[in-house]
């Protein structure tokens, strides 16, 4: 790790020598105080979740239609897996020689054709009560991992329960939970001074620094500013925040340094293989909910998100930038839970909020003054990876007509998926939570655990 970015943490002693002032007046007792939590109390299970932001093309992707008419199948052809009978993109070659450790949904599908209506039911089970075909709505109730960091016991040493590796989704929020569930983000694990941004205070404990108790205050206050909303949630922010910048076990987590060259190189020196190499350490290290914004594969694409509609992308050239990425780094995770027995402990899923049109739309011209080739938004039929959960591999679930355009047998819903996600993380799904009106909301109001996979 380059300079000092992981050089350890404070001393509780030292922290504490900072005085009341840096933490607003709070006192180390009312510090310490942390809300009981209300999981099941289940082994130390997490996700994975690789989330393609935008939304994947199941044609493109996991399901290929090379019988279907040119108009609908597309430039890509498919190849064999491990598995027989199963086929998936070429631009993935990685993934199809270990078939048999993943399973692929193709029969997911709902209702919500924007971006963030479908985000919103995807990560949260819930449907937006007013859809906004702009793309411009935010949740009113929270998604799976901030639910995960509200109902799992919190870490004993301080690492945050969930964590959005590069960022997290944007369209959802803890509301009635509180602030302090919302997702710690790390920043890009690919960069070479790689430290994330909100445990900068765990560093430079030299030269009297503490005593600049002025300067301690800005660094915290600029970690919790968004969080000071005044409501009960900031007390559990700050003790939270008190066991992350002062845990030998959190910082440790963060360092990538740690890794083999070998290792990293095999996940891919570009963002989403070092946020899966991280996202790895982090589940390893005890964390409930990982989220990898698997968008800009790198700091140049023009192909920055999965959004293929024609008038920005030609489907072939965006494909084969970012595929061969997306293959490296979920192959080399995959194979690293493998490798360190955590397949029944790690759930991974890749997927996005919608699919794309099984017709394919021309553009004279796209972002990148080409001749556009791309779908549009397409939520009826799409597809995810799954693997690891201590689930059933090696198979498909569900099956779509002959153009994908709607699931023909075992049609899977966004419920489906979060109650098989909440099974493995021992949440009950139908838990309630009060919300700000005082009235009971479910965790999922339907949905069950996807049965051709537990």
């Amino acid at each position: 790790m380059v300079g000092n970015a992981f050089a350890g943490p404070l001393k509780r002693r030292e922290f504490l020598r900072v005085g009341t002032l840096a933490l607003g007046g709070l006192t180390l007792p009312h510090l310490l105080q942390l809300r009981a939590a209300a999981g099941t109390g289940q082994r130390n299970t997490s996700v994975i979740l690789f989330w393609m932001w935008g939304g994947p093309s199941q044609l493109e992707t996991y399901d290929m239609k090379p019988a279907a008419p040119s108009e609908y199948r597309g430039p890509l052809r498919p190849i064999a897996t491990s598995v027989p009978g199963l086929q998936i993109c070429e631009y993935m070659p990685l993934q199809a020689q270990i078939a048999e450790r993943f399973s692929i949904i193709r029969s997911l599908h709902h209702e919500m054709s924007a971006h963030n209506d479908g985000s919103i039911e995807m990560l949260t089970g819930k449907v937006p009560t007013v859809p906004d075909p702009l793309s411009l709505a935010r949740s009113e109730h929270p998604d799976f991992g901030m639910i995960a960091s509200r109902l799992r016991p919190p870490h004993p040493g301080g690492l945050p329960n969930y964590i959005g590796a590069q960022k997290a989704p944007f369209m959802t929020d803890p509301g009635y939970l509180g602030v302090s569930h919302k997702a710690f983000e790390t920043g890009d694990p690919s960069k070479a001074d790689f430290a994330p941004k909100n445990l900068t205070l765990i560093t430079g404990n030299d030269n009297g620094r503490l005593e600049d108790r002025k300067g301690l205050l800005t660094q915290f206050d600029g970690l919790r500013k968004f969080l000071d909303r005044g409501d009960d949630g900031i007390e559990e922010f700050r003790a939270c925040a008190f066991n992350i910048l002062t845990s030998p076990q959190v910082a440790n987590a963060f360092d990538l340094s740690q890794e083999k060259t070998k290792l990293r190189e095999q996940y891919g020196q570009h963002r989403w293989g070092q946020s899966c190499l991280l996202a790895r350490r982090l589940a390893e290290a005890g964390a409930a909910v990982i989220n990898i914004d698997a968008t800009a594969p790198n700091d140049t694409t023009k192909h920055f998100s999965w959004d293929d509609h024609a008038g920005a992308f030609h489907i072939d050239y965006a494909q084969r930038e970012r595929l061969p990425q997306m293959d490296q780094a979920l192959t080399a995770l995959i194979n690293d839970l493998y490798d360190r027995n955590l397949t029944d402990d790690v759930l991974v899923i890749a997927c996005g909020e919608f699919g794309r049109t099984p017709r394919l739309t021309h553009a004279p011209k796209n972002f990148s003054d080409q001749i556009g080739l791309g779908r549009d938004h397409w939520p009826h039929a799409f597809s995810a990876l799954i693997a690891g959960g201590g689930l059933r591999m090696g198979q498909v679930v569900g099956q779509t007509n002959s153009k994908s355009e709607y699931p023909t047998h075992d049609p899977v819903t966004p419920q489906d998926l979060l109650a098989t996600v909440y099974r493995h993380l021992g949440i009950d799904y139908r838990h309630e939570f009060t919300n700000f009106a005082g009235r009971p909301v479910p965790i999922l109001s339907s949905g069950r655990p996807i049965p051709q996979l537990v």
